[in-house]
């Protein structure tokens, strides 16, 4: 038998300026939704929005975190990186 050469292509490259794009808007967008639900929950709403301190803002981070962990894990990657193609 003889060994012929595989030809692998190699993957798309994505643009370079899409990783950053996506990791700031999903930065922004996890800590805005992480914000409003111990915010809302909490009952520290205002007009002007919302500030933590201690405990809260603590639950606001882990929640930030969480979403990271969660959608790249159970969902093939965050809404930023779907939506721009990063993954």
């Amino acid at each position: 038998m003889q060994n012929l050469p595989i030809r692998v292509e190699p993957p798309d490259p994505i643009a370079m300026w899409r990783k950053p794009v996506a990791a700031a808007l999903d930065f922004m967008f996890a800590f805005l939704i992480a914000g409003y639900a111990v915010g809302y929950a909490g009952g520290k709403m205002a007009k002007t929005g919302f500030s933590f301190n201690g405990a809260p803002a603590l639950a606001v981070f882990v929640l930030a975190a969480l979403y990271f962990v969660v959608f790249t894990r159970y969902f093939g990657g965050t809404v930023w990186q779907r939506a721009l193609g990063v993954r």
